[in-house]
């Protein structure tokens, strides 16, 4: 791109320290700043990258050729190469070209990938001559049947296949095994760009070629302009349609042109869909997008084509403005015709000297026309000789033209060209569409586009610069309206005081009451996990009190209590079993009680100290006001009711389940049993006999009775005892925070004349610091306003910031201060 404006100079500069003030404030810095550093890179760029994308045979080449009014590229139907070409400035002295051929594993990749899709058998040599004419037959075979090369996809790429190896065969000294070769073209001995370009187009060249660097002299390709033309997006080789959608989502790519089919194949495709998806996600190009519809003169000929089109640009198109109907085939090439006269056959023995071969059967014939009728049809003839008879594009009235059926098609276009001459080119290239595109796009690649760039970024900064102007303007506000004196400064912060206070004990009674809902709703995730503890511990040990439960042990405090008896009864064995689990419970839930309560309030403790409300408190107390002191007393009586309450809830493990002697429980069969087995005999050994079918009956008893409490009702005395002791202490120390204003007046006294100068002399040097900000921010707008006024843009030009001014007495109020604490 051109040199910047002199006022645009500094640009880069003044947009940095703009987003760099909007980093610093923290609560800015989440401002997503992509879109502007973006919108910067592009207005600064030495380079405009502009992208032709679309699919093969969408005519994208031909198009550039078009544009560029040279031919250039290589343009064929078909599959024939996955070439990225760049087209860059260059004065008429300089032009060249560079090229950068595929290595032989490229080559071979796509050999593969071709004989795959033509179901034709792999060859694992390509430098094997027997080889690669056993691939060019079955390739000559597949034209053959499917009735030439342009008749059918499978035949485009057969034809692709061709050119791939004839171009290995040919440039074989020229391709490396592994890296990309690159050659200027002097090593080709090329005196010109004209001799150089004809290398690169032909196909079997272009075949061969990974990247080809055009540097030619168009007035198209100043201020920065680059042409590039990619492969296209339905490329049988997925490596090569993936390096069009890499280049188009490259931050480089500043404009795509799309050219699309559906022209000739009457819808969008699904390459097609997704390429415009992908253009919409590159916040690079944003609405930089050209959406040519080539090849229209394909609807020319079939009004259900053209119905389609039009309805499809109707509904998917709105903007008109950037879509174009354009034949670049009939465009280009009548633009080069219209230089030829009828001393070089209008274009047969110059412009298409190269695509006119005489066929190899040469007979001989009486007329004068000979060689005519031997040589063969270059494409646009076919296209002009249709357009001249079908298309519905010339006025009959203006135009009386014929063709015969006993004139080769060579014979009637040279005829046809000598009767209307350039009357017919011109109107040729206006039906074309081509002139309308070349217009616009020029248009807008030397009058537009450099406007445009400008007026992006000033459209993100202004987001950016609106942002920081409020926020430095309430800064100021704040800072102008806190006092400026320190008697004032304490009598307004005394004032605060029974305030704060209030707030403070609100704020300790609302957290309060949020923890025990937390508790109370199952959802404190530390206090359930503390809660699952407890019950897995009652559960682990009632299974490894009932796995270690000794018949014989408890026979014998049975027997210790009755020194008069030598057996014992079942119901003896029973309740000492009773007893004993009860006992050894408790102690396990007593002990997890206690536990859970010092871990609740440990980290309520935690909780609170970190709270803003507690540093509010010691700043206007000097201390905590008691809380930690009534938190550790609460604690200790939460933990002597909840101990409590274990005892009692296990004290009641002693008594059987109500339903335990039921009829028709398992519990009473499982009794009479062990009662049975037990009554064989009086002494201990039959009573130890039946141990497991004791442990069974204990087992029967014990477990619903230790479920329905650690499940149930435990949890419940938990959460009252938490609710019916923290949300009363709450309420009373909230009041007793708020009773405490003498104290605190009398403590803010000692210290507030120290905070008032402090905070006097903080606030002067964050008024210093924001308006050092300002002073900044304005500096790098209207720097940055010089330079779009220079471009015209003047409804674009960013805010600036205007200092609230102070009264000189409050200037005054503020030196006299700052003495004072220096």
């Amino acid at each position: 791109m051109a040199e910047l404006l002199p006022h645009c100079q500094n640009l880069k500069e003044q947009v940095d320290t703009i987003l760099q003030l909007l980093q610093q404030e923290p609560s800015l810095a989440s401002c997503d700043l992509t879109p502007t550093q973006t919108s910067l890179k592009k207005a600064i760029s030495p380079k405009f990258e502009i992208v032709f994308a679309g699919a093969f045979s969408a005519g994208k080449s031909m198009l550039i050729n078009a544009l560029l009014e040279r031919e250039l590229l290589y343009s064929a139907e078909g599959h024939a190469t996955g070439t990225e070409c760049k087209i860059e400035y260059a004065h008429p002295e300089n032009e060249r070209v560079v090229l950068t051929f595929l290595s032989e594993v490229e080559v071979r990749e796509q050999v593969f990938s071709l004989c795959e899709q033509l179901r034709l058998h792999k060859v694992e040599n390509i430098n094997q001559e027997d080889a690669i004419e056993l691939l060019r037959k079955g390739c000559e075979t597949i034209i053959l049947s499917e009735g030439g090369e342009s008749k059918s996809e499978r035949a485009k790429q057969a034809k692709a296949l061709i050119l791939l190896l004839s171009g290995y065969v040919a440039n074989r000294q020229h391709i490396h095994t592994i890296n990309n070769a690159t050659y200027s073209m002097e090593e080709f001995n090329f005196n010109n760009l004209k001799e150089a370009a004809g290398y690169a187009r032909r196909g079997s060249n272009s075949a061969v070629l990974k990247r080809i660097e055009y540097y030619c002299n168009h007035r198209l390709l100043q201020d920065g302009n680059v042409i590039i033309d990619t492969p296209g997006i339905d490329a049988p080789v997925e490596k090569d349609a993936q390096l069009t959608y890499t280049k188009i989502q490259h931050p480089d790519t500043s404009a795509v042109v799309c050219v699309l089919k559906p022209a000739s194949m009457g819808d969008m495709t699904k390459a097609e869909t997704q390429l415009l998806e992908v253009i919409r996600n590159n916040p690079g190009i944003r609405d930089r997008v050209f959406y040519v519809f080539n090849r229209i003169d394909e609807s020319w000929y079939n009004t259900d084509l053209r119905q389609r089109l039009d309805n499809l640009i109707s509904t998917q198109f709105q903007d008109g403005s950037r879509v174009f109907k354009t034949s670049g085939l009939l465009g280009f090439y009548g633009s080069q015709i219209k230089q030829t006269s009828q001393k070089d056959r209008f274009g047969l023995d110059s412009v298409f000297a190269g695509k006119i071969h005489q066929t190899s059967n040469q007979t001989t014939n009486q007329t004068n026309n000979t060689a005519e009728s031997e040589e063969e049809t270059p494409q646009f003839v076919y296209e002009f000789l249709r357009y001249c008879t079908a298309s519905g594009k010339l006025s009959a009235d203006k135009f009386r033209i014929s063709v015969n059926n006993f004139e080769s098609r060579n014979q009637n276009y040279l005829r046809i060209l000598s009767e209307q001459g350039n009357l017919l080119i011109n109107q040729l290239i206006q039906d074309s569409g081509v002139e309308d595109f070349k217009t616009a796009i020029t248009r807008y690649l030397t009058q537009e586009k450099r406007s445009q760039l400008f007026k992006n970024l000033a459209d993100d900064l202004e987001d950016v610069c609106i942002k920081l102007k409020k926020y430095y303007q309430d800064i100021q506000r704040d800072l102008d309206s806190q006092p400026q004196e320190i008697e004032a400064m304490k009598a307004q912060e005394l004032q605060r005081l029974n305030q704060q206070l209030q707030q403070v004990g609100n704020d300790f009674r609302n957290h309060i009451a949020a923890e025990v809902n937390q508790v109370v709703t199952n959802a404190c995730h530390n206090f359930e996990a503390d809660f699952n503890g407890l019950r897995s511990l009652m559960i682990h040990r009632l299974d490894e009190l009932l796995d270690t439960f000794s018949v014989a042990d408890t026979y014998k405090r049975a027997t210790l209590s009755h020194p008069r008896n030598a057996t014992a009864p079942l119901i003896a064995i029973l309740v000492e079993a009773l007893y004993y689990l009860s006992n050894q419970l408790e102690d396990i839930l007593v002990k997890s009680s206690e536990d859970i309560v010092a871990r609740f309030f440990q980290r309520l403790n935690e909780r609170i100290t970190k709270a803003e409300y507690y540093r509010q408190l010691y700043r206007l107390l000097g201390n905590d006001g008691g809380l930690e002191q009534e938190l550790e007393n609460l604690k200790q009586q939460i933990a002597l009711a909840l101990k409590n309450a274990a005892r009692v809830e296990c004290d009641r493990f002693a008594r059987e389940s109500p339903r335990f002697y039921d009829e028709g429980t398992f519990s009473i069969y499982q009794f009479r049993q062990t009662l049975q087995q037990t009554s064989q005999a009086y002494d201990c050994e039959s009573m130890v006999d039946a141990e497991a079918a004791i442990r069974q009956l204990l087992k029967l008893d014990f477990e619903p009775k230790v479920s329905k409490t650690i499940r149930i009702t435990f949890r419940q005395t938990i959460n009252q005892s938490f609710k019916t002791q923290l949300l009363p202490m709450a309420e009373i120390k909230s009041d007793e925070i708020l009773q405490q204003y003498p104290k605190a007046r009398a403590y803010l006294e000692e210290t507030l004349q120290k905070e008032a100068q402090e905070k006097i002399a903080h606030n002067k040097l964050l008024l210093d610091a924001v308006s050092e900000k300002i002073a900044t921010f304005n500096q790098s707008t209207s720097g940055i306003n010089l330079c779009l006024e220079a471009m015209q843009l003047y409804e674009h030009l960013l805010p600036t910031i205007e200092s609230i001014d102070s009264t000189s007495s409050e200037n005054n109020g503020y030196a006299q201060n700052i003495a004072q604490i220096i």
